[in-house]
């Protein structure tokens, strides 16, 4: 049974580490074998960890795991405690007798949000990232205000995590997981309807469709202002046989997707950022398969933006940003 979800990928398991009074946490996507990645960044403020080696050009092909983090530049020692994990189950990339965890992470600007950032001389993500890495498992994991989506916001309501998967007529799987926290909205206007609604499936973010019409402030600038804790990072995995420079392809898919879901996006005070990857279980029988994967991903990329903000909840914390749920409520 698809569950809508990451862990749809076969290989695939997600674990996250939430920390509420911090305000922030880290979401690990471990594979359970190598799997063949690539990456984009498209926004002009990005913080990441070993993104360059995804370039197709580079000669790493496969990664160990992926990892969301809030922090902005502190998050990046997720990264380390997801390594730590992988490299005491002896996974890695084999350099002579050394075995070296190959863990591409990309974080999110998270520290204005709500919650105590005031940790000390060295920062909490290091042990956040092992956590996430312990508790990665496959099957159903937990959306909305957890993992790296846990302080997340938006121009108009708390983002969050999210996900979603399909299956394409040649029986690939495409999923994608998801850390909003855009410079822009995901919404219509001041209405509750997501710019990623022609994509919806059922009801899975409210199922409240589009507006019959826009109105100019329906598509006027809608931005946080000078609260710059922006970034959208995520990754969309597939079961397909890829080439890195099709996993490339994948991620700017993606980037499609994300671009249908919030606008704007890609803004200079967002460092945008998607990862993808391959298991390589399945291979293409053309290249109308190809083409049909990359919809696929920047469909599924645009509705996990959707799903992510609207699981999400607001901070436990006084001047917390309101949820989707808070504003417009159930359906």
């Amino acid at each position: 049974m698809r569950l809508n979800l990451l862990t749809d990928i076969a290989g695939v398991t997600v674990g996250h580490a939430t920390d509420l009074g911090l305000g922030s946490g880290v979401t690990a996507i471990v594979f359970e074998w190598p799997f063949v990645a690539s990456g984009v960044v498209l926004g002009g403020a990005p913080g990441g960890r070993d993104t360059a080696l995804l370039d197709p050009a580079m000669t790493v092909e496969r990664v160990d795991a992926l990892v969301l983090s809030g922090g902005s530049a502190f998050g990046l020692d997720a990264a380390g405690g997801v390594q730590a994990g992988l490299r005491a189950a002896g996974r890695g990339f084999a350099v002579g007798p050394a075995r070296v965890p190959i863990v591409p992470q990309a974080i999110l600007m998270d520290l204005l949000s709500g919650g105590d950032k005031d940790w000390g001389l060295h920062s909490p993500y290091r042990d956040l990232g092992h956590a996430a890495f312990v508790a990665a498992r496959p099957g159903v994991f937990a959306l909305g205000s957890v993992g790296a989506g846990t302080g997340a916001t938006t121009a108009t309501v708390k983002g969050g995590l999210g996900s979603a998967s399909a299956v394409t007529a040649a029986g690939h799987c495409v999923a994608a997981l998801v850390a909003v926290n855009a410079l822009g909205s995901p919404l219509v206007g001041d209405g509750p309807q997501f710019w990623a609604a022609p994509f919806e499936e059922g009801d899975e973010f409210g199922g409240r469709g589009l507006p019959c019409r826009f109105t100019a402030a329906d598509l006027a600038l809608t931005v946080k202002g000078i609260r710059l804790t922006a970034t959208t990072i995520g990754v969309v995995i597939t079961d397909a046989a890829l080439s890195k420079a099709q996993a490339h392809r994948l991620a700017i898919a993606g980037h499609d997707g994300l671009a249908r879901a919030v606008l704007p996006a890609h803004l200079d005070a967002d460092g945008d950022t998607v990862f993808a990857a391959a298991s390589g279980d399945k291979p293409l029988d053309g290249h109308g398969d190809f083409l049909d994967l990359c919809l696929a991903a920047t469909k599924v990329f645009a509705r996990a933006v959707a799903r992510g903000v609207f699981e999400a909840t607001a901070l436990p914390q006084p001047g917390a940003q309101p949820a989707w749920r808070d504003r417009f409520g159930q359906r």
